[in-house]
Order: structure tokens, then C-alpha cells, then sequence
């Protein structure tokens, strides 16, 4: 698990230090790179999200090791979603309203990412209700971005 998160560290350290949109040689690289870092940052909420269900014993260590890796994941799929990202042909479900309403999309990026930062302070306290209390506005900004900006 330690090295999960430096590996995490790194790969956002050498995304904060990157243009604010990385450049990728085609379309379907940028899909590919924000599918993959979703992808993982959905696997891990979706670990706490069992918890939270009840589908899977609650375990504080395990909840807040999860919840930090989707914070951290949370901060990079957005390089994928620049303009070197429009127009990717394989299939990803990202509409073309991403690009028409960037100011939106942000917004929605900014609203999980901070929702997100609830479910780990929650998950600081070691209480499955504290973390039942704050999942559901992070599963909540989700919906509302899929709803928005995702044909799938």
C-alpha cells in the first residue's frame, strides 16, 4: 500500500508539474488517460461505497486507505478532458458538452473533488457513520456530472 501512494505521489507531482492540460500525441490517448485514472478512483470509492452498504465489513484502515487513493486519483483525469481530448473515437461516453461548457464541467470536477475530501475526513474519525454521513454528497457530485456530461 506505501508504495501505491508514493507511485500516486509521483504521478501527481509530474501532473501538477505539467502544463494545465497535458498534450497528448491523439485524441484517444487523452480518453485513454482519463478512463484509466477515473477508472481507479471509482474502484476505490467503490471499495468504501461497499462498506458503507454493508456489503462489505467495515474496516477503518482499509476505508481510509481507499478513500486516499481516490482523493488522490481524483485531481487527474482532468488533463484528458483538454482540447488535445476532444474528438477521441474510441468508446468512452464522454459527451461533446464537456467541451461546449467547460466552465460547468469544472465546476462539477471541482464539486466531487471537494465532496471526495469529506468522505476522507470522515474516514479520519474511524466511524463508519461519519463516513455514511459524507459518502452519499460524493456519490451525489458524481451522478450529477455522469447525468450532465456522460452518454453511459
Amino acid at each position: 500500500m506505501k508504495k501505491l501512494l508514493a507511485i500516486t505521489a509521483a504521478m501527481l507531482a509530474m501532473a501538477f508539474s505539467s502544463a494545465s492540460f497535458a498534450q497528448f500525441a491523439k485524441p484517444d490517448d487523452a480518453a485513454k488517460y482519463r478512463q484509466s485514472a477515473l477508472t481507479v478512483m471509482a474502484t476505490h470509492f467503490g471499495r468504501v461505497g461497499g462498506m458503507v452498504a454493508g456489503r462489505i465489513p467495515f474496516d477503518a484502515k482499509v476505508a481510509q486507505e481507499n478513500i486516499d487513493i481516490a482523493v488522490a486519483m481524483s485531481k487527474l483525469p482532468w488533463a484528458g478532458f483538454g482540447p488535445s481530448g476532444e474528438g477521441a473515437t474510441i468508446k468512452n461516453g464522454a459527451k461533446p458538452e464537456i467541451w461546449k461548457e467547460q466552465a460547468k464541467f469544472k465546476e462539477h470536477s471541482e464539486k466531487m473533488q471537494a465532496e471526495l475530501v469529506k468522505v476522507q475526513t470522515a474516514a479520519k474519525t474511524g466511524s463508519l457513520d461519519a463516513i455514511k454521513a459524507a459518502f452519499g454528497g460524493a456519490g451525489g457530485s458524481c451522478k450529477a456530472c455522469h447525468d450532465a456530461f456522460r452518454n453511459i
